[in-house]
């Protein structure tokens, strides 16, 4: 039962279907989802605030690099247009803001998955 937290900013989004990805690290015991898997996607898990957002089916399942340099995607770099829509499909106002909240969350470079539904 693969299951996703989302921060308070990106829950209302994820919660109207604007947010339809999201880019997670790689699970350290290997039990990534997979394409097909139902995801069950909530906020403010462990709290009294806990809230189920949905429950979707995963279409995509791709690695992802994240650098100071540029996005890689399954091994091909994005244009800095492709960068940008990604960005904003995952939530944020731009890729700025993008690589700054990877950078103090994870730390550049980032390596993991971008899960879509």
């Amino acid at each position: 039962m693969p299951v996703f937290n989302f921060l308070k900013q990106f829950a209302d989004k994820v919660e109207r279907g604007e947010k339809r990805q999201t880019i997670r690290a790689k699970r350290r015991d290997g039990r990534n989802s997979r394409v097909g898997d139902k995801l069950y996607l909530y906020t403010g898990m462990r709290t009294k605030s806990c809230r189920k957002l949905g429950a979707v089916i995963c279409t995509s399942v791709q690695q992802i690099t994240i650098d100071r340099h540029g996005i890689n995607i399954d091994g091909v770099w994005l244009l800095r247009q492709e960068e940008v829509q990604l960005a904003i499909a995952d939530g944020f106002e731009g890729i700025y803001e993008m690589k700054c909240f990877f950078n103090k969350e994870h730390g550049l470079p980032f390596e993991g998955l971008l899960y879509k539904w």
